[in-house]
């Protein structure tokens, strides 16, 4: 099938599909006679686990390794190995995430509950305080 046509199945635009292509994601097609390039149907498959692995954070050099290597098929164990180790990232980014959330949670309740008539610098010293024993108690995250 043409860039086209793989274009309007995968969604993908052709330019994507040629990068792809040129960074060996994806085998080289010859270009027949007319200069068309003539992808194989199973050139499909291939660019929706590429589009999906990228959507799930891995990156175009992980996303390599993880393709079958030529016809041969999958290296099976270190597939696994890789799908495991992104779970384990996008857990660790999480707690990060909840960490990053509580914190900004409470510097908006310590904002918005200032006493009358305090300062704002000296609000932003007692937040930033409690910011950094939470940090350097490692508190940032109890509770």
């Amino acid at each position: 099938m043409r860039i086209g046509e793989l274009a309007k199945i995968t969604g993908l635009a052709p330019s994507r599909i040629r990068f792809y292509e040129a960074s060996g994601l994806i085998r080289s097609v010859d270009r027949k006679a007319n200069g068309y390039r003539d992808y194989a149907d199973e050139i499909v498959w291939v660019l929706e686990m590429i589009t999906t692995a990228q959507t799930a954070g891995f990156s175009l050099e992980e996303i390599r390794s993880l393709l079958p290597i030529n016809s041969t098929g999958w290296l099976h164990d270190e597939l696994l190995l890789s799908l495991k180790r992104k779970i384990e990232e996008i857990e660790a980014l999480e707690l990060r995430l909840a960490c990053n959330k509580k914190q900004l949670f409470m510097v908006v309740e310590s904002i918005e509950s200032k006493p009358d008539g305090m300062p704002c610098i000296e609000n932003t010293q007692q937040v930033l305080d409690r910011l950094r024993e939470g940090m350097v108690l490692g508190k940032e995250c109890a509770k």
